[in-house]
């Protein structure tokens, strides 16, 4: 029975990714027609079930490099929410969310304090979505998209707010723990409050100073008990149930004071609590300012975008927001300031500065038909602009997403953080109950069984734990940002630092992707000459080859023929063309046999060839009179970057659709030794899956355009020196800079990331291991000391702060550079 599907298909980028598509899927014997859409990235299909299935199309979609689907109107949002504090609560949401049908993806970022999630729209509403937030007890909330600076101003006011909160919590919390301890250390304590005449009053003094921080704190309670209700305790939750047993305990304390029982003057917990309260609001502020510094990658690129552009209207120039501002609109740019708009010059030349963009320090010059990039600095001419692109389409605002994307996404070994999140706060407070009743059925006190049962709670909070990797993906992807090396995702900042195999695209690449002319040799003739003749013929040409003999011709300030007669493309071979009287052949060998040109010097075109040089042979009135050679040139800097990637013991190879004489020449120059040659670009992910068959990890370096299916394949794909959509699609890393030394920086920053991860993971994991036997009175059962809540508190607050500031080191990690 035959049957007509659409299925989307990943990876595809150009019009030979859709044919090779078409070409394995119409080899499938039932399968009747193929269409491929390259815009949507969808492939219709009719095939008879009877005789073919899905699988067999998936497999060989797959085998063409390309990843297929089922069709899904997939749609990503990111969602703020209000109330997440430590992995626990990250757990809880991704819990809840991925219940439900139709959810792809989900990945909490408690660092930021956002959800970023995929999903697909005809199985699942975004009110679900969000109603499924609440249900685990937390409040998603509104956010419209481009509202960089008000959300940047709605953090700063929230943390105005923490402070002013911490500072009530202290201003209160001094005279509490100066009455509560006073005593026992000699201060003088007014006579109607001490306990040793006025036990009453120096408990109540203790309450009215507590009420004040049990106020500014309430969002611990508020949060926390709602989430104990809910089944899903977090942070919060420690924190609400410890001090409130204090704080319950207190209370009967007072009362037992108040009809005659002085006993229990001794011990309130009316301190602690207060206490505990303040250091970690302490601690939550702390952290909060060294978040604020993880992300300052992201407010440093919006701070980028320019606010106004100077518009020209006929001949009056108008000063609007960027915000106004259409596609096809002219844009005028003064020396000095920033260009406001992705656009294309039309009139004058200047020098521009993309380093705030690229990470490259040396002005790029531009002139009529150059393209130019928002937010890069206009040096020193005028600058007339056509804009291209406006908006969430321009460079800058790509490079923001995807940097937003990277650090609310997460590495793989985050899972392990998560998986214990979800266990750790049920677990820890079994262990407190347990402890607690332990102690107290062993010794009947219980003031030592609170102080257990509290101690345990409060150092225990998973805060460092939820922190560990976000905050090191935040800065280390910032980090590669400022660097021009734009990391888009958690899994490829992992998977960056386990490569064994580099493989490069050759053209533009590990070469300038222009071809340039190299070697002009002539027989008896003045080579200024020949050069005026040939470039004159090939003027015009959009042909490498001849485009690169005019640009010589240009550079020596040669002045063209413009009358050419009797001129022809021989297909093939060369061009034939008149000038001025004289009859001009300039192409390969075999044309010059063709036209019987004799004492040809064959030899030296070999040798040039040997070089990775495409020579050309040139005649005039019939008689051979020299050889112009051009080739792709290598970059300054591959072979040293090629070096060092050897220097660090991964393998590297270059892949390529050139001749395998001109390949291997390039690839000697370079000092690579494994050369995969005269590849079709469709073909190239077949040779990446060659390689990760025999058991390496594969990162594949490309220009992001012919190369997608290998970028696609690679464990990595790497796009290099463009920025442009389809590089930003197809790969996991995108180099903003047309180096290849930018390879080792992304591979040095993914080590150095995932040996902080490690290093905070094993921080926060050591503490707690550590911590809360101690807090469950380990040391004491054998003579040793018993963990005061109020030191476990502080100890709880210093932990996350220490793991954050470990984190914030990554900014100044030094990466390789020539």
């Amino acid at each position: 029975m035959k049957t007509k599907k659409t299925y989307k298909v990943e990876g595809m980028h150009c019009a030979a990714c859709s044919s090779a598509v078409e070409r394995v899927t119409k080899k499938i014997d039932g399968v009747s027609s193929v269409s491929v859409n390259i815009n949507t990235k969808k492939m219709q299909i009719e095939y008879d079930e009877d005789v073919v299935d899905k699988g067999k199309i998936f497999e060989a979609v797959e085998k063409a490099g390309f990843v297929p689907s089922e069709d899904s109107e997939e749609k990503k949002v990111v969602i703020p929410i209000e109330g997440m504090h430590c992995a626990a609560c990250a757990k809880t949401i991704e819990t809840g969310v991925n219940k439900l049908d139709g959810i792809l993806e989900v990945s909490i970022n408690v660092l930021v304090g956002k959800a970023y999630i995929k999903y697909d729209v005809k199985k699942v509403r975004l009110s679900e979505i969000k109603k499924a937030i609440i249900k685990a007890g937390f409040t998603p909330k509104e956010i419209e998209r481009n509202n960089d600076a008000e959300e940047d101003n709605s953090n700063n006011i929230e943390q105005k707010k923490m402070w002013f909160r911490l500072k009530i919590a202290i201003g209160f919390v001094i005279p509490l723990l100066y009455i509560s301890m006073g005593h026992m250390i000699g201060l003088p304590i007014p006579k109607f409050i001490n306990p040793m005449y006025e036990p009453l009053n120096f408990a109540l003094a203790q309450f009215i100073l507590l009420i004040p921080i049990v106020v500014v704190g309430r969002y611990f309670y508020s949060r926390g008990f709602k989430a104990l209700f809910t089944g899903h305790p977090n942070m919060d939750s420690l924190i609400a149930v410890g001090t409130s047993a204090a704080i319950i305990y207190g209370i009967v304390a007072t009362y037992q004071i108040s009809i005659g029982q002085v006993q229990y003057v001794k011990d309130l917990y009316i301190e602690s609590a207060g206490t505990i309260i303040a250091l970690i609001m302490l601690g939550k502020s702390l952290e909060n300012r060294s978040k604020g510094k993880a992300s300052e990658a992201i407010k440093k690129l919006i701070g980028l975008r320019p606010k106004e552009a100077l518009v020209l209207h006929g001949t009056e120039e108008i000063r609007m927001p960027i915000d106004e501002v259409e596609v096809g609109d002219i844009v005028l740019v003064k020396p000095g300031e920033k260009i406001p708009v992705d656009g294309r010059v039309t009139e004058g030349r200047s020098s521009v500065d993309e380093s705030m963009i690229s990470g490259e320090s040396i002005p790029v010059e531009k002139k009529v038909g150059s393209s130019v990039i928002g937010a890069s600095i206009n040096k020193n001419g005028l600058l007339k602009i056509e804009t291209t692109k406006v908006g969430d389409d321009t460079a800058l605002a790509k490079i923001i997403d995807l940097v937003e994307q990277a650090q609310g996404s997460k590495a793989p070994i985050a899972k392990l953080a998560d998986i214990i999140a979800g266990y750790f706060v049920p677990i820890v407070i079994s262990i407190a109950v347990l402890a607690g009743i332990a102690w107290y059925i062993g010794t009947g006190d219980l003031e030592l069984t609170l102080k257990v049962f509290i101690s345990v709670l409060v150092i225990a909070c998973p805060c460092a734990l939820g922190l560990a990797t976000p905050t090191a993906i935040m800065v280390g992807t910032g980090k590669g940002a400022d660097e021009g090396v734009l990391i888009k995702s958690g899994v490829a900042l992992e998977t960056a630092h386990k490569i064994d195999v580099v493989v490069f695209d050759k053209t533009g690449t590990i070469t300038e992707g222009k071809p340039v002319v190299t070697d002009l040799i002539t027989k008896d003739y003045d080579k200024k000459e020949i050069l005026r003749l040939i470039a004159s013929a090939e003027k015009g040409s959009e042909h490498p080859l001849g485009e690169a003999i005019v640009h010589k011709a240009e550079l020596d300030n040669i002045e063209l023929v413009s009358a050419i007669t009797d001129f022809k493309t021989i297909s093939g071979q060369g061009i034939k063309a008149v000038i001025e009287g004289k009859e001009l052949l300039l192409g390969n060998e075999k044309m010059m046999k063709e036209f019987n040109i004799k004492e040809c010097d064959i030899s030296k075109g070999e040798d040039l060839a040997s070089e990775g040089k495409t020579p050309m042979f040139i005649a005039i009135n019939g008689k051979y009179v020299g050889i112009v050679a051009v080739a792709d040139t290598v970059k300054p800097d591959s072979k040293k970057a090629i070096d060092h990637l050897q220097d660090m013991g991964i393998k590297v190879a270059m892949i390529t659709g050139d001749h395998k004489k001109t390949a291997e020449a390039i690839a000697k120059e370079v000092g690579i030794s494994l050369t995969i040659a005269e590849v079709l670009p469709e073909d190239k992910s077949r040779e990446v899956k060659a390689l990760q068959d025999k058991g390496y990890r594969v990162a594949m370096v490309g220009d992001g355009i012919n190369d997608a299916p290998a970028l696609a394949q690679a464990d990595i794909g790497i796009a290099i020196g463009s920025g442009t959509d389809v590089a930003m699609e197809s790969a996991d890393i995108v180099l903003m800079k047309d180096s290849i030394v930018d390879v080792i920086k992304a591979i040095e920053l993914s080590k150095g990331t995932i040996r902080n991860i490690k290093q905070n993971l094993f921080w926060a994991f050591g503490y707690n291991t550590l911590g809360i036997p101690i807090a469950a009175g380990l040391l004491h059962i054998f003579g040793g000391p018993l963990l005061n809540p109020m030191i476990g508190a502080a100890a709880m607050s210093f932990s996350s702060v220490s793991v954050v500031t470990n984190a914030l080191r990554l900014r100044n990690i030094k990466l390789y550079d020539i």
